[in-house]
Formats: C-alpha cells, sequence, structure tokens
C-alpha cells in the first residue's frame, strides 16, 4: 500500500453548512495498493546490488554521501547475513482518491480555503489534490 495525502474534512469548511446545514465531515485521501506474491531472496549478490542503489539513491543530495565502500566489507558481509530481500512482482495495481468530488463546487472551494490555513505539508498536498480535481472537473 502506497499513501498519498490525507486529511480530515471538517463541514465548518463548507458554505453549505450555512445555507442548508446538510453536510457531515469526512475524510481526503490518496492511496495505491500494489496485489502481487511476494518472494523472499537471500542471494547476497542481488541484496547487495539492491541496498547499493537505496544506499546511493538517498544519500545523492547529501553533502558527503556514504556509500556501502565506506565500511569495513567484513562488517557489510556479516550484516548482509542478516538481511532478507523481499520482492512483490505487481501483478494489479489499484488507485483510489477522494478529493471532495463528492461534493457542491463551492463546498470544495472552501475545503481548498480551509486546508490552506492548515498550513501543514499534508493539509497543503491535499489542497492541491482537491484545486486539480476541480481544474479537471471544470475543463480549467
Amino acid at each position: 500500500m502506497f499513501q498519498g495525502p490525507d486529511a480530515y474534512i471538517t463541514p465548518a469548511w463548507y458554505p453549505g453548512k450555512r445555507e442548508h446545514g446538510k453536510v457531515v465531515p469526512t475524510w481526503n485521501y490518496e492511496v495505491a495498493h500494489a496485489h502481487g506474491v511476494a518472494r523472499a531472496i537471500h542471494d547476497e549478490g542481488w541484496l547487495r546490488d539492491l541496498l547499493a542503489r537505496l544506499t546511493s539513491d538517498n544519500e545523492a543530495e547529501r553533502p558527503m554521501p556514504w556509500s556501502m565502500a565506506d565500511a569495513p566489507s567484513d562488517f557489510i558481509d556479516r550484516l548482509l547475513r542478516a538481511v532478507v530481500g523481499i520482492e512483490i512482482p505487481i501483478d494489479d495495481l489499484v488507485g483510489k482518491r477522494k478529493a471532495s468530488q463528492d461534493e457542491e463546487l463551492q463546498d470544495r472551494w472552501g475545503t481548498v480555503e480551509g486546508l490552506m490555513a492548515e498550513g501543514s505539508d499534508n493539509a497543503l498536498a491535499m489542497a492541491s489534490l482537491v484545486r486539480n480535481a476541480i481544474g479537471r472537473s471544470e475543463g480549467v
């Protein structure tokens, strides 16, 4: 499961609350589910290559990137014996997004404004998703 932004949506943000009161809280989210049969991999060469690539990707932006070659090879060899790789060939991939698309347009804009006011990274990411969904539905 791969999760994107998610956020509680209060009906207090909806202009519809003041107009007719027929609103309730909800939760917006974005998620993808990958389905497949996992297999354990114990092959030292495969594991060493995977860990080297993961390390390289995650260290790339650092001023002094660390690499596996920075540690003694016997130390890395010992640690590798305790690592089990997991590979899941993907048989099916399902994505789902709930970004207030089922709400009235004015309430969707109220959600964007409310999330923007909250200001957390997660709220801002969800505000962007809702705003983009509005743009697509309005042909913008």
